[in-house]
Order: structure tokens, then C-alpha cells, then sequence
């Protein structure tokens, strides 16, 4: 079930995103997007290319911090979310992870018990240092009106990428080794939630005020397996992370849940749950706990398009899910060729001040 609660000290209790996740109806929700910060946006692009590799974008802070604040200035969103990657938590693990250009992350395949035993069996959370300073370089920059959001990968879409090697979209090899040596994978799951939680831990006290797990690829998981791969670990995440941070907000977004939603919101204890683009939103508040914060979930493909059909999709948003705990976001991120006049005109449209 949904719950509630303070997030500690210094959390921007004004900050109309926190207000939403706390439970609270608001008559303009709050406004942030899932990679808001990236490719489309002419100044993400001159500053990766003065980085050099992805990676090193991530894991130096003046860099990270930046292109962190980037959307902000631009929009004036609610939220900053840390540009960092889910990847950041196997190579603190110590899997060898790369980013190869035009292709995307390439990481030295973990299948057996012998390769699990390779890695190190706790985060390195020094070795993630670079994102924690981060993330406390981008708070101090934010007003209190604007919140900032630390983030990790659920473990089920984190193990996809590391049993194959590559894009979480290549399932088959996670999920033939969960089928086939359940134990095997259970162990790996075991291991990220612990490491999941510590890094998200550790983003919070460095000054995010409030998390999101995203499970970007377990929406194809029969019922079962989605029980056991993506709603228990999810669900062991937040309780380890109150363990440590009582009343942190959490933001759940099991990706292609579908009927599966209900069950997933009233097993995991998150303020908030994200709702994918086919998501049916009439049927997820009506399947949510009380209290529980929507966030969602307009076309990215409406938003490219911009114009008369990325206000029919704002407006059915806040038809559907305005009645009740409410943040405005996509059902998926930001695409590589929207124009960012379009997201422009989203915020104007939601804000009704153009």
C-alpha cells in the first residue's frame, strides 16, 4: 500500500512535486518529464560533445550538474531528475560497462555463478562518489520551489542489460537464465535490490529529495515471474531505503504493468506510481491505493508531433488523473528528435499560460 510521510530535513516541503507525492491534489500539478534533460536539447548537445564519452558526462560533476539544470532553465519544470544512468550500479559493482557510439552500453555478460562471484558482493559507493557530489552540486543550485529527483533501475531491467550484455530490450538471455537456473538469477536480483537501495540511500542524504525506480522492461514478464522479479524486489528497495530514511518519497514506474498494476501498487510501498504511455489512467486510479500519487503519461510520440494533438493528449491527462494526486510526466522519455518547442508548448498547455 501507498505510503505517506515527511522526508527528513531541508525537503522543500513548498515544492508542488513534493506536495503531489505527500498525497495532496493540486489545482496545476506539477510538471517534470522522464529524460527531460538529453539529445533533443541543442545545449545537452554541445556539452556531450565536450565531455567525451558518456561516461565520463555521468561521472564528472561540473558536467553531470549542468546538463542536470539544463531542462530547468529552460521550462522551468518542478523537478530536476540527476542525469546519471542505471548502468552506474553494475560498474560500482564492478562489471566492465561501456557506452559504444551509435549502438549504446556494452557490458561483459554476468551468466553464471562463477561471473556473480566476480563482482563485489557490496556497491562501492566511493566509487560513485562523482554522482553523489552530483547531486548535491544540482540541489544547491535549485530553488526550494523546484524538487530534485535521484533515480536507479529496478533490478529485473538492470539484469537484463547485465546477463546479456547489451540493450534491456534484449531480454531473452534474463529471462531463458531465470527460467532455466532461477537460483542463479535470484542471486543477482538479490544483490542488485542491496545495491539498488544503497545507492539510492546514499543519493538522498547527498541531497535528492525523492527517488524513482524505473523498471523499464518487465511489463512482458508473465504474471508470476513479474511478481517475483519486479514487485517483490521493488517493493524489498523501498523498505531498505525507509530503513535508512524514514518517509523518503518514492516514485515506482513498472513499465507496461497493465493489469498487473493494481497488484503491483497496493504490494509496493511507494508515494508515487509512474504510468507508461498504454497505461489505461481511469482504470489505474481506480486500481491505486488511496492516497497514492499518478504520474503520466502522455504519448513522447504526441509530444514529437507537437501542435492540436499534444494538447488533446495534456488535456486527457488532466481529465483523467486531475482529480486526485496528480504529477504531469510521459509515459516514456523524451525522444531523440523532439523539438524542444514542443515541450514548451506542454508545460503552456498544462499550465494554461499560453
Amino acid at each position: 500500500m501507498s505510503q505517506q510521510g515527511t522526508a527528513g530535513p531541508d525537503q522543500g516541503d513548498t515544492a508542488p512535486f513534493l506536495r503531489a507525492l505527500a498525497g495532496e491534489t493540486l489545482p496545476t500539478p506539477p510538471i517534470w518529464l522522464m529524460r527531460q534533460a538529453g539529445r533533443y536539447l541543442p545545449e545537452y548537445r554541445e556539452l556531450r560533445a565536450r565531455a567525451g564519452s558518456f561516461l565520463d558526462l555521468c561521472y564528472t560533476p561540473e558536467f553531470a550538474t549542468e546538463v542536470t539544470l539544463q531542462p530547468i532553465r529552460r521550462y522551468g519544470f518542478d523537478a530536476a531528475i540527476l542525469f546519471s544512468d542505471i548502468l552506474v550500479v553494475p560498474h560500482a559493482l564492478g562489471q566492465d560497462v561501456r557506452f559504444v557510439e551509435g549502438e549504446g552500453p556494452r557490458l561483459d555478460p554476468v551468466t553464471t555463478l562463477a561471473q556473480f562471484d566476480r563482482l563485489k558482493p557490496e556497491i562501492d559507493l566511493g566509487f560513485l562518489s562523482p554522482v553523489y557530489e552530483t547531486v548535491a552540486r544540482a540541489r544547491a543550485a535549485l530553488s526550494p520551489e523546484t524538487a530534485l529527483i535521484g533515480f536507479c533501475g529496478a533490478p529485473y531491467t538492470v539484469a537484463t542489460y547485465m546477463v546479456a550484455g547489451r540493450g534491456g530490450d534484449e531480454q531473452a538471455p534474463a529471462r531463458l537464465l531465470a527460467y532455466g537456473e532461477p537460483e542463479t538469477f535470484q542471486v543477482l536480483i538479490d544483490r542488485l535490490v542491496e545495491a539498488s537501495a544503497a545507492h539510492l540511500v546514499a543519493q538522498l542524504q547527498a541531497g535528492a529529495q525523492a527517488v524513482q525506480i524505473f523498471d523499464s522492461w518487465s511489463g512482458d514478464l508473465p504474471p508470476a515471474e513479474f511478481e517475483r522479479w519486479s514487485t517483490k524486489p521493488i517493493a524489498a528497495i523501498c523498505e531498505r531505503v525507509r530503513a535508512r530514511v524514514p518517509g523518503a518519497p518514492i516514485i515506482a514506474f513498472a513499465r507496461g504493468a497493465g493489469a498487473k498494476f493494481g497488484a503491483f501498487a497496493h504490494a509496493v510501498p511507494a508515494n508515487g506510481f509512474g504510468l507508461a504511455t498504454a497505461e489505461d489512467r481511469v482504470a489505474a486510479r481506480a486500481a491505486a491505493p488511496a492516497g497514492a500519487a499518478l504520474q503520466g503519461n502522455v504519448d513522447p510520440l504526441a509530444l514529437m508531433a507537437g501542435g492540436p494533438a499534444l494538447d488533446a493528449a495534456v488535456d486527457a491527462c488532466l481529465r483523467d488523473l486531475g482529480s486526485g494526486p496528480f504529477i504531469l510526466n510521459l509515459g516514456h522519455g523524451v525522444r531523440q528528435h523532439t523539438p524542444p518547442e514542443h515541450v514548451a508548448q506542454l508545460v503552456a498547455r498544462a499550465r494554461r499560460t499560453g
